[in-house]
C-alpha cells in the first residue's frame, strides 16, 4: 500500500498540490491557470483521448459491467442531488453539479494514468472503457442539461451545438470511427499524439490546483456530506453491483478503484460557466482529491 502510494498515486497528485501551492502564494494567477487550462482542453486533451479511442479494443469490453457502473451513477447522483437540494436546502442547479460531482470521476487526466503505472496498459482497459462512457455520454448528458436549466430561453438546440463543437467530443467520435473501420494511424501520427497528449493530465492537473487555491476549505456540512458519499457511497455502490456474476480479470477491482477517485473539475468548470455558487463544489474537488488518496493506494 504505502509503495503504490508513494510510487504511483503521489507522483500524478503531485501537479495538483503543485498547483494548489503556488496559486496560494502567488506565484500563478488564476488567469494564467485558465489559460492553461483552456489550452490543455483544446489541444492536448483531444489527442490524448483520440489515441486512446483509436487504440482500445472494444470487443474486450466488459458492456455488462459497464452499464452497471453507469446504473451505480444514476443511483448515487439521485441521492446526491436529494440530500444537496432538501437536506442542504441549495439552490436547483448548485445541487445539480454538487450531485455530478458524486459520479464524475477524474478518470482520464488522474486515474488513468495510475491505474497504467499499477497495473500496464493492457490492464488499464476498464479504465479506459469508463473514459469513453464519461467522456461521450455523462460528459454530454450534464453539458445539456445545466446548460438548458441554466439558459431555458436559449433553448436545447444551442446546448446541442455545444456538444458538438466540442474537441474532447469531436476526438472521441474521430478515434472511435478509426477504430471502427480498422484503419492503422501512420506513424507520424502516433508520435504526434503521443508527444501531445503526454502533457494534457500534468498541465490541467496543475491549473486546476491553481484555480482551486483562490477557494477556502472549510469543510462544512454539505462539503463533507458530498465528499463522504463520492468517497464512500458511490463505491461502495459499485462493489455491491459487481459481486454478483463479477466480470473477469480486473474489471471489478479497476471500477471500484476508479469510483474511489477524487470528483472531476467538470462541476467546477460548469459552475464557472453559468455563474453558480462553487464555494461548497470546490472544497468538494479539493478534499476528494486529498482523502482519496489513502483509498487509492488502499484498494489498489
Amino acid at each position: 500500500m504505502l509503495h503504490v502510494l508513494t510510487h504511483n498515486i503521489l507522483p500524478v497528485f503531485s501537479m495538483l498540490a503543485l498547483g494548489l501551492v503556488l496559486g496560494r502564494f502567488g506565484k500563478v494567477s488564476g488567469d494564467e491557470a485558465r489559460v492553461l487550462n483552456r489550452i490543455a482542453f483544446l489541444v492536448l486533451q483531444p489527442a490524448l483521448i483520440f489515441k486512446l479511442m483509436a487504440g482500445v479494443d472494444f470487443a474486450a469490453f466488459e458492456f455488462s459491467a459497464l452499464a452497471r457502473y453507469a446504473g451505480c451513477q444514476v443511483v448515487a447522483f439521485s441521492a446526491g442531488y436529494a440530500v444537496a437540494r432538501h437536506l442542504f436546502g441549495r439552490e436547483h442547479l448548485e445541487a445539480w453539479l454538487l450531485a455530478m460531482a458524486v459520479v464524475f470521476v477524474n478518470s482520464l487526466l488522474y486515474i488513468w494514468p495510475i491505474s497504467f503505472l499499477i497495473y500496464g496498459e493492457a490492464a488499464a482497459l476498464p479504465i479506459t472503457a469508463i473514459v469513453a462512457w464519461d467522456a461521450s455520454a455523462s460528459f454530454a448528458f450534464f453539458i445539456i442539461t445545466t446548460d438548458v436549466m441554466a439558459n431555458p430561453s436559449a433553448g436545447v438546440g444551442a446546448a446541442v451545438r455545444r456538444v458538438v463543437g466540442n474537441p474532447v467530443l469531436i476526438a472521441i467520435a474521430v478515434g472511435i470511427a478509426v477504430n471502427l473501420v480498422h484503419w492503422p494511424l501512420p506513424a507520424p501520427i502516433l508520435t504526434a499524439a503521443n508527444f501531445i497528449g503526454a502533457g494534457a493530465a500534468p498541465l490541467t492537473l496543475f491549473a486546476l490546483g491553481v484555480i482551486l487555491s483562490g477557494h477556502a476549505l472549510r469543510p462544512a456540512p454539505v462539503v463533507a456530506a458530498m465528499a463522504g458519499m463520492k468517497l464512500l457511497l458511490f463505491p461502495l455502490l459499485v462493489w455491491t453491483a459487481l459481486r454478483w456474476a463479477p466480470p473477469p480479470g480486473n474489471w471489478q477491482p479497476l471500477f471500484v478503484l476508479n469510483a474511489a477517485g477524487p470528483s472531476g473539475a467538470m462541476a467546477f468548470a460548469l459552475a464557472m460557466l453559468h455563474g453558480i455558487r462553487t464555494d461548497a463544489i470546490a472544497p468538494v474537488i479539493i478534499w476528494t482529491s486529498v482523502l482519496s488518496l489513502f483509498s487509492l493506494a488502499w484498494l489498489a
